[in-house]
């Protein structure tokens, strides 16, 4: 079946043909006188000789810039860029601050924590059922917002390069509680090792205990009631995640 051409595509067709058999359009004919004037001016006696001199002499090409010239392109260039390579602004996961790292003790097996760490749903339930009475009461007043991360103890801080997943805080009513959930990619025991070193060196006494699984770190200060506690598991990909429960919080 043949269709019929919709009107406004027959329109430039017929428009097409009346052009042909008709005369040629004005147009046209400009191009074409252009055309001979510029042959002429390349040709006879009055030739300028700066135009000529453009347009006859050899392009100089830079081969060091053309290797480069072709960015735009689907396929790639035959060498890298000279340019240097900014970094990616991801910070490093081993720690620049901690210095020559203590060994954590041996984590000892008895470790009811372990089982909280698991059952607990959130943050809050996971403060909650610490053994701390203070601990335990602000809990309840926790907030949820990632800038609780920036706000924790100056002694026992995010692991550099960490990646917060999840923050709160409370200061009400004479708290000062933190809570912080994050992943770095450190291995475990470097990661405790880590904590341990920093918060010994800043007064606490640290304990270490693990299941197998969980493992947890945490200590207390006798000079400012300060108190922390780290509960940490190994990730697939050899990293560590961390849950960080902190008192005495900017």
């Amino acid at each position: 079946m043949i269709r019929r051409l919709p009107a406004m595509l027959a329109l430039p067709l017929a428009l097409t043909v009346s052009a042909c058999g008709g005369d040629r359009p004005a147009a046209e004919s400009n191009v074409d006188t252009l055309d001979q004037e510029l042959a002429a001016a390349g040709s006879g006696n009055g030739a300028d000789p700066a135009l000529m001199g453009a347009l006859q002499d050899q392009i100089m090409v830079d081969p060091t810039l053309t290797a480069q010239a072709n960015r735009d392109s689907v396929s790639p260039p035959a060498q890298p860029y000279s340019a240097a390579v900014p970094q990616d602004g991801v910070a490093s996961a081993a720690p620049r601050d901690a210095g020559a790292l203590e060994t954590a003790p041996e984590a000892s097996s008895d470790c009811p924590q372990c089982t909280v760490a698991r059952e607990a749903v959130t943050l809050g339930a996971l403060a909650a059922r610490q053994t701390s009475r203070g601990t335990a009461d602000c809990a309840r007043s926790l907030r949820y917002a990632a800038g609780w991360a920036n706000r924790l103890p100056a002694d026992v801080p995010l692991y550099p390069g960490a990646r917060v997943v999840e923050a709160a805080g409370a200061n009400a009513s004479g708290c000062s509680l933190r809570a912080v959930t994050f992943s770095v990619g450190a291995p475990l025991q470097k990661t405790i090792d880590w904590y341990y070193t920093r918060t010994t060196k800043a007064g606490f006494r640290s304990g270490h205990q693990s299941d197998g699984e969980q493992h947890i770190l945490g200590g207390t200060r006798a000079r400012d009631d300060g108190a922390y506690v780290l509960f940490l598991t190994e990730r697939a990909d050899g990293g560590t995640d961390v849950d960080l429960i902190a008192n005495n919080g900017v």
